[in-house]
């Protein structure tokens, strides 16, 4: 199934075509291709060159692996997430190495990162669908995350899937049209809200 985004100007192909699914093929993604999407999350651009992101990474070749990392999801995360087969959290560490000072921008970073990440995913046939509902306190006892990092976003990566397969009202979310803001609503020139 595809989505593309409805662009009111051109954007590159790959940008039209991602989109987050809630349908994942259990199909096995190599590890070769898992490693070359955390090679583009490598090379994203970050303040200072500081690269603040780290990535937890569970595939189901490893069922006790990804069922540690799935239990981190929230439940109605876990319907569809479980299909997926590659999970990830991604995690920032909010101090700079040279000085120890907080790093306002890591969070962007690591955005940055995973954009990148999920830019790479489009081009080899892959979908990324990122989350903010997953538990952040079991996260972070479970892997043991020490102070100074934050657990900031749980993703799933594959292949699409059959979205009959989903309960009917994660269908329905499936299947709804892609929506975006009017470019007037968020882009400014001179003051705030002035087009």
């Amino acid at each position: 199934m595809e989505k593309p985004a409805n662009s009111q100007y051109p954007i590159h192909p790959l940008l039209k075509q991602r989109w987050s699914p809630l349908a994942f093929s259990n199909k096995p993604i190599a590890a070769e291709t898992v490693y070359s999407l955390l090679e583009a999350a490598r090379w994203t651009a970050s303040c200072f060159n500081e690269q603040p992101w780290h990535f937890i990474v569970a595939t189901q070749e490893n069922p006790e692996e990804f069922s540690k990392l799935l239990s981190c999801l929230v439940e109605a995360n876990q319907v569809w997430a479980k299909n997926a087969p590659v999970l990830m959290i991604s995690v920032v560490k909010l101090n700079f190495e040279k000085n120890g000072n907080p790093n306002r921008h890591a969070f962007y970073d690591v955005g940055a990162a995973v954009c990148s990440l999920t830019t790479q995913a489009t081009s080899l046939g892959l979908y990324v669908h990122q989350m903010a509902g997953f538990d952040v306190d079991k996260t972070r006892e479970i892997y043991n995350i020490p102070q100074g990092y934050e657990p900031i976003t749980a993703i799933a990566i594959g292949y699409p899937g059959d979205p009959q397969t989903l309960p009917e009202q994660y269908q329905q979310r499936e299947f709804a049209p892609r929506q975006r803001k009017p470019q007037a609503s968020f882009v400014f020139t001179g003051n705030w809200e002035k087009s």
